[in-house]
């Protein structure tokens, strides 16, 4: 496949995708020729009306994330955003590392410590193996996923590599974390909301500003799960470093990204405003790296002092829903 016919499938089936805001929640899976190269395909150029249509000339957090990370699904306008935040933040690498690492042990924590089986994940960003579906089917092979995002490239790239095992279900939302609503009617496709979930907000309410009321967002999801349920957030903060974290909210403002960095009260309030509060677990509300290291999938935790707050400048806390 050329890398014209490829940016002309990606198009279609991302234009295509993004019609489909009315559909049932389970989806057929691709058929395999368009897994052919789905790692790839975020770099094939595509022509400049696709990309106005797409979106892919401004930068998009998802996108810039996955560059960060090394991952191919992005466009020159993410990588000119991420090196420009690199710049300001020259620690971004080692954030976006301890973020995602947090993310996999705290799934692991609802799996192997508190018996979780159902998780909706909010903020899905591109597929980055491990994704949160394979580190709880590895623990729990019929743990239930479900997806969200609005992005529609994000979307058409889950749709191809998020892929449950037999016993398990993988099912994708498309829908923002601003329709709580519509997120949990959906998401009851494949959730049993009769049974805890475990809800992950993963670098996500950073980019939901105050005038969005992201603490009353949150509270509608978590008023809608069952006892025993839980809430894992990391949210980017200025705490341990104001002046290069506002260095880097200037430079994401100026490509169109808003970044909402919070104090730990602001960030430890997610936690709170639900009814009843949550509990927050071991250790409480810390830095990414300094939550549970122990819980690492080498089974070695990451050695102190290796990785400063002002490097990880995300805090991180799973909260339990009594």
């Amino acid at each position: 496949m050329s890398d014209a016919d490829a940016g002309r499938q990606l198009e279609a089936h991302t234009l295509h995708f993004a019609k489909e805001r009315h559909a049932p929640v389970a989806r057929r899976p691709l058929p395999p020729h368009h897994l052919a190269r789905p790692r790839h395909l975020g770099s094939h150029r595509l022509n400049n009306a696709a990309q106005d249509r797409l979106g892919v000339k401004r930068a998009h957090p998802a996108r810039l994330y996955d560059y960060i990370l090394g991952g191919k699904t992005n466009y020159p306008a993410d990588r000119r955003g991420a090196g420009a935040a690199i710049e300001a933040f020259p620690d971004a690498i080692v954030a976006a590392r301890q973020n995602r690492n947090f993310m996999h042990r705290a799934t692991r924590w609802a799996v192997q410590e508190h018996g979780i089986r159902q998780f909706l994940d909010i903020g899905t960003g591109v597929p980055t193996e491990p994704n949160l579906h394979q580190v709880a089917q590895a623990h729990r092979p019929d743990a239930r996923v479900v997806y969200v995002d609005n992005d529609p490239i994000v979307l058409t790239h889950a749709r191809a590599l998020l892929t449950g095992n037999d016993a398990g279900r993988t099912a994708y939302v498309d829908a923002d974390v601003r329709d709580p609503d519509r997120i949990l009617e959906r998401a009851a496709a494949t959730l049993d909301f009769g049974e805890p979930v475990a809800l992950s907000l993963i670098a996500l309410l950073h980019f939901i500003t105050d005038a969005d009321e992201p603490h009353r967002l949150v509270a509608h999801l978590m008023d809608r799960l069952p006892p025993g349920s839980t809430l894992a957030v990391s949210h980017g903060t200025e705490d341990f470093d104001p002046p290069t974290m506002r260095r880097l909210a200037e430079v994401c403002r100026a490509q169109g990204i808003e970044l909402a960095l919070r104090i730990r009260a602001e960030t430890q309030a997610f936690f709170e405003h639900s009814s009843p509060a949550l509990e927050l677990v071991a250790p409480g509300l810390v830095a990414t790296h300094e939550w549970r290291p122990t819980l690492a999938r080498v089974g070695v935790p990451q050695l102190p002092g290796t990785v400063g707050r002002a490097e990880a400048a995300v805090w991180a806390g799973v909260g339990v829903k009594s």
